[in-house]
């Protein structure tokens, strides 16, 4: 399961909290969340506080958010891991 929290503030930046595994169909649900956001040109930021898993799908989709501007914030160290065993380790917040 993972919750997808939306939180906007005065200057048009966005972060988006996500609580929970990234995996599955949640990654689609993840991209769905993100693609407007993106479209309408808002900064935004993915917080990787509260998430404990994410699987290959979830990572290249953090990649490709990231190649798009977006600031991946806040991974556990077990999380922070998950990313660097798929490359990039050095694009990591």
């Amino acid at each position: 399961m993972l919750k997808i929290s939306i939180i906007e503030t005065l200057d048009q930046a966005v972060t988006i909290r996500l609580e929970g595994q990234v995996r599955g169909l949640w990654v689609e649900e993840l991209r769905r969340s993100c693609e407007p956001l993106l479209a309408r040109g808002s900064g935004l930021q993915l917080d990787l506080n509260d998430v404990s898993f994410v699987d290959m799908n979830g990572v290249a989709l953090c990649r490709s958010l990231r190649d798009r501007h977006v600031a991946i914030l806040h991974c556990s160290p077990f999380v922070a891991e998950q990313l660097k065993g798929y490359g990039h380790e050095d694009d990591l917040a």
